[in-house]
């Protein structure tokens, strides 16, 4: 249960700061609707994108993987038409927005590894 909670908050941290850095092309009413967009992504992240993958696949193939940032900003697309307190301007802003976001959520998450391994 405390890594469900950890990696929440790291989530929740990720989209503030990832709508924070793109700025007016992203829009979240706070730190709540934050929270809202993690939970969100990760139940999507679980059920839809391994269905939207297998869908996809000859393209992704086809593309040598590269289809996964597409099906990414499909994904971030969908959490903006299911939350109000949170919009992606347009599809190449939801394109730049998951990639922001996997970048910090990865940092912070191997800043926390760090951490860990020196205790």
């Amino acid at each position: 249960m405390k890594s469900i909670l950890l990696r929440l908050l790291v989530n929740t941290l990720s989209v503030f700061l990832t709508a924070w850095i793109l700025g007016d092309a992203v829009h979240l009413n706070g730190f709540s609707s934050a929270i809202g967009v993690a939970i969100i992504l990760a139940f999507l992240n679980v059920f839809l994108k391994p269905l939207l993958i297998f869908f996809t696949l000859p393209a992704t193939l086809l593309s040598f993987g590269l289809f996964l940032f597409v099906i990414n900003a499909v994904v971030i697309m969908i959490a903006d038409s299911i939350l109000s307190g949170f919009g992606v301007a347009n599809f190449w802003w939801a394109l730049l927005f998951s990639l922001v976001l996997s970048f910090i959520s990865s940092l912070l998450r191997n800043l926390g590894e760090d951490s860990n391994r020196r205790n």
